[in-house]
């Protein structure tokens, strides 16, 4: 990794003295860590141990989980140290290998979300189909392309940015922020704006193209099941915006927690019986 040779560390401006409050912060930070470990961790081991959830929509759900880990790791550890510390110099080596981390994040998150709206689709709109559609090889080759093409897309942007020459090191920002240090550069910056503005397109619109086609889709079907006829054009607006919208938000939640598989699985792994199996073992 090929950094500046005049410039060693980044200092994070946006962090303010605000006394002992500090450890109230650390703590909250520290608890909603907690639970994102917890509760996506818990969700890998119980779709691990089940075989009955080795199935297409599962594996597609332990990528999300494996992603919300890998994404939480590049950031609440940097931010629980930056609370409690004095001095919020960063590594310019960290710094940047926190940009690679959190844009590589979204940009799999963004995928995966596509690709179970997709997988939802094809479950909703053709039943009878999907064990053909989407068999576990499809699986696998769908999670081994978008977690690859995320790595591989963004690290075009980011060679481009980590050999820029720097004339500052000060970001306002609670952590390194790729567009904040790609403004401190003392040469022209326009292929890297070009280059980034490209990768915020793929990024945002090429994933959600999909995830919009889906539940058009999802919609049609569920509109086709369900009389609408009585109800007013404002609150069918509201109900398509729901489906469109918020629908492809929630569904990890709905993955995770709705299912009986999933409640079933939890009940099986962490029931005191086989809590108490695993201890006398």
């Amino acid at each position: 990794m090929m950094v500046n040779s005049t410039l060693s560390y980044f200092i994070l401006s946006a962090y303010i003295h605000v006394g002992s409050l500090k450890y109230l912060y650390f703590l909250l930070t520290a608890a909603l860590y907690l639970v994102i470990i917890v509760v996506n961790a818990s969700l890998l081991v119980v779709i691990c141990v089940n075989r009955s959830l080795h199935e297409p929509m599962y594996l597609f759900l332990c990528s999300l989980l494996v992603n919300e880990l890998y994404g939480s790791s590049g950031l609440f550890p940097f931010l629980l140290l930056q609370i409690l510390s004095d001095v919020h110099s960063v590594p310019a080596q960290f710094c940047f290998l926190q940009i690679y981390c959190l844009y590589t994040y979204a940009h799999v998150e963004f995928c995966n979300l596509a690709v179970m709206s997709y997988d939802r689709y094809v479950a909703i709109c053709w039943p009878l189909q999907y064990n053909t559609h989407m068999t576990f090889k499809k699986t696998v080759i769908f999670i081994g392309v978008l977690w690859l093409y995320s790595f591989l897309k963004f690290l075009i942007t980011f060679s481009l940015n980590v050999r820029l020459p720097l004339c500052g090191n000060t970001i306002s920002s609670l952590y390194c922020h790729n567009y904040l240090v790609v403004k401190l550069a003392c040469s022209d910056t326009k292929v890297n704006n070009i280059f980034g503005l490209f990768g915020t397109v793929l990024t945002v619109l090429v994933p959600l193209l999909p995830i919009l086609f889906s539940y058009t889709k999802i919609l049609k079907i569920l509109q086709s099941r369900f009389d609408l006829s009585d109800l007013s054009a404002v609150l069918r607006l509201l109900l398509s915006l729901y489906f469109l919208l918020i629908q492809p938000l929630l569904t990890p939640v709905i993955y995770g927690m709705q299912m009986s598989k999933i409640r079933n699985g939890y009940k099986s792994v962490f029931s005191c019986k086989t809590l108490t199996r695993c201890r006398d073992a």
